[in-house]
């Protein structure tokens, strides 16, 4: 058994890394800790680490395509993670489909080649849904606060953003259905981006409100787009359900997003896999891809994602023990000497969503002491939607050493601004 060490600090610097090597281009200062992006500080998985260096020994980086035993990781996982079982003729082959066994085993979804269909990102999926689904003009739904390239995607493709807000009670969002549903109705609605598990907000919906929403799309003949690239860090006492088990008759409307990317902390691989159970949608799906000039995976991230699938079970098993550590010391930092910055409680994800609203500042002002006085870099509210200005979002998978020093540099900021 291999244990890993999350402890170990690793510097990136230097690396090309859009988390450390960017912050002047992005307009802010030089020296600022960012916890912002949402990849990790972790190394990713030795089996996949040393398939990587195998392949790059070889040398040869030509096209590549995947065989039945790739299918059969993912299967093998998906089914024990989340035991969600799709039809076997749901999967489409393509250049790059990874994790068949992988679903079976953690998900209990039994699934074959023809329903999936291999994307460079969840936002590029995201965007080929919005283009072959909808029109010019067509509504499509969000519920900020909400992972922020919704919007844009929604906005560059002219389509007009319809937001039915979560509502936060007593320090829990939940959805407002009558919201939900008024909007659907009235708003032209004909496409739901749904976030599962929720980012930034970090909830993860119950099988019951996955069924409401289910019921409501069914209603109203609206496509659903399930974003679940966060399904493997819900915390087992809030366990996910993957979208398509709670609602299968909606298999002919649906499209749900999946990527190891976040799983192994292989984000700048650029792979994801999208589920795509109806026929029909599989193939008007895969012509907005072809027209966009698509067809090849780079050859290393479908190397990454096999040897991850197969062989980074242990590394999932350590890390989100980890992050629930840290999770843990930013909970006691902040009720012993941040006691007016608010933890929005999680159900899962690496994020913690942060209410700032007690300490009096305007939007502007916030970030100023964010960014300026604390040198933090971290997500303000507002990207995430209109009304969270008082709100930050804070990435956690990040040594325990950083996030002190950040929530340290905090403090100092807060306290200076009070002296």
């Amino acid at each position: 058994m291999t244990t890993y060490n999350f402890d170990r600090e690793i510097d990136r610097k230097k690396t090309n890394s859009l988390k450390y090597d960017f912050a002047v281009e992005r307009g802010r200062d030089v020296d600022v800790l960012p916890l912002w992006v949402a990849d990790m500080d972790f190394q990713a998985p030795k089996p996949v680490l040393d398939a990587l260096q195998n392949a790059v020994s070889h040398g040869i980086f030509g096209y590549s395509e995947v065989k039945g035993e790739y299918f059969d990781a993912l299967y093998r996982w998906f089914d024990s993670r989340f035991d969600w079982q799709p039809k076997s003729e749901w999967l489409v082959k393509t250049p790059g489909v990874v994790f068949i066994n992988w679903i079976k085993k953690r998900h209990d979804l039994g699934v074959t080649a023809e329903s999936l269909v291999i994307t460079q990102g969840v936002v590029p999926a995201i965007t080929y849904a919005v283009q072959a689904f909808t029109n010019e003009g067509d509504g499509v739904l969000i519920q900020p606060p909400v992972y922020y390239p919704f919007f844009e995607v929604i906005r560059d493709n002219n389509r007009k953003i319809v937001e039915s807000p979560l509502l936060l009670t007593d320090g829990h969002y939940e959805i407002d259905f009558d919201d939900l549903e008024e909007k659907i109705a009235s708003q032209n609605v004909k496409l739901f981006l749904l976030c599962s598990p929720h980012n930034p907000v970090g909830r993860v919906w119950t099988k019951e409100e996955l069924q409401k929403l289910g019921e409501l799309c069914d209603r109203y003949h609206v496509f659903v787009v399930a974003d679940e690239i966060h399904c493997d860090f819900a915390f087992p006492e809030h366990p996910h359900t993957i979208f398509a088990k709670a609602c299968p008759r909606l298999e002919e409307k649906m499209i749900l997003c999946t990527a190891p990317s976040k799983t192994f902390n292989l984000a700048g691989l650029q792979v994801s896999n999208i589920w795509v159970p109806g026929k029909e949608v599989r193939d008007r799906f895969k012509a907005e891809i072809n027209a966009a000039g698509y067809s090849q995976l780079n050859a290393l991230g479908l190397i990454a994602c096999q040897a991850a699938y197969e062989n980074g079970g242990e590394w999932l098993l350590q890390g989100p023990g980890y992050l629930r550590e840290n999770l843990k010391v930013l909970r006691s930092f902040l009720k012993e000497r941040l006691p007016k910055i608010r933890l929005i409680e999680p159900e899962g994800t690496y994020f913690a969503w942060l209410d700032c609203s007690e300490l009096g500042l305007s939007d502007t002002a916030l970030e100023n002491l964010i960014a300026h006085q604390a040198k933090l870099w971290l997500d303000g509210g507002s990207v995430f939607g209109k009304k969270s200005g008082q709100f930050e979002r804070i990435v956690l998978a990040c040594t325990k050493k950083t996030l002190l020093q950040a929530l340290t540099q905090l403090e100092a900021a807060c306290r200076g601004r009070n002296s």
